[in-house]
């Protein structure tokens, strides 16, 4: 697709880390609108979070890099920064720890902060998937179906090049947008506090689950030979953990109200 953006003669400006800043500004914007309004988060502490939130992902998303291929990474650290882009999940599960001390710091509700930072997830992350589609990144299996697509840029990551693939970048980032649709129209209608927040990862661990079986990227780690990779094997234990405080939460809301 289109790897690089804008090219100023030895400048160059990536696709890919543009769609992530543009999902963040946005993201970012919508957490500290929400949160004044909601729970009176200062424009301070908003900025402060948002700064902290990018130093997790980016040291999480690296880290979790080390479990597809250890051998490459260990053996040369480098390419951990060479255009290797991020695992979500290892900033995902960075960036939970430290949104929970930082709203029990700043004595904001956490469970409802949770929610709102639900939303701001999907925004980062469905425009970081469309920066994934145009650096190549995260491709998916050689394909017939209609909508595949064909990547020819040398620069891009997708391989086999000329080859019809599935565009599972595009999938995911479909797929993120729509519960980002489903939260914002649930939000009338939520029975506790942290209801949207389990609910986004339950649907985002699932329909990950299922997108995974269309990758081609196999050097992104597996846990059980080729069939349960990485981010399939997370999945199951976010859904898990997930369900579990949606029944406890849910049945102390139903409790309270009686």
């Amino acid at each position: 697709m289109h790897p690089v953006l804008f090219e100023f003669g030895s400048i160059k400006i990536y696709t890919y880390g543009f769609c992530i800043a543009l999902g963040a500004v946005l993201g970012g914007l919508y957490m500290w609108r929400q949160g004044k309004i909601q729970y009176g988060m200062s424009f301070d502490q908003a900025n402060l979070l948002f700064v902290l939130l990018i130093f997790a992902g980016v040291v999480g998303g690296k880290f979790f890099l080390l479990f597809e291929n250890p051998t490459i990474y260990f053996s040369n650290p480098s390419k951990l920064f060479s255009g290797s882009g991020f695992v979500f999940y290892g900033s995902l599960l960075t960036a939970i720890p430290l949104m929970l001390w930082y709203f029990k710091k700043n004595q904001l509700p956490v469970a409802g902060m949770l929610d709102i930072m639900a939303v701001v997830t999907c925004i980062v992350h469905g425009f970081g998937r469309i920066g994934c589609f145009n650096a190549g990144c995260c491709y998916g299996l050689p394909t017939d179906h209609f909508l595949s697509v064909v990547f020819t840029d040398t620069a891009c990551q997708a391989n086999p090049l000329n080859v019809p693939l599935h565009p599972t970048q595009l999938y995911e980032a479909a797929f993120i947008f729509s519960i980002l649709i489903f939260l914002l129209i649930q939000k009338k209608y939520k029975r506790f506090d942290g209801q949207q927040f389990l609910l986004y990862l339950i649907l985002y661990a699932i329909g990950r689950s299922v997108l995974e079986t269309l990758r081609g990227d196999l050097d992104r780690g597996f846990v059980i030979g080729d069939w349960l990779s990485n981010s399939q094997f997370i999945s199951l234990l976010v859904i898990l953990v997930a369900i579990y405080f949606y029944v406890k939460l849910n049945r102390k809301a139903t409790l309270t109200k009686r």
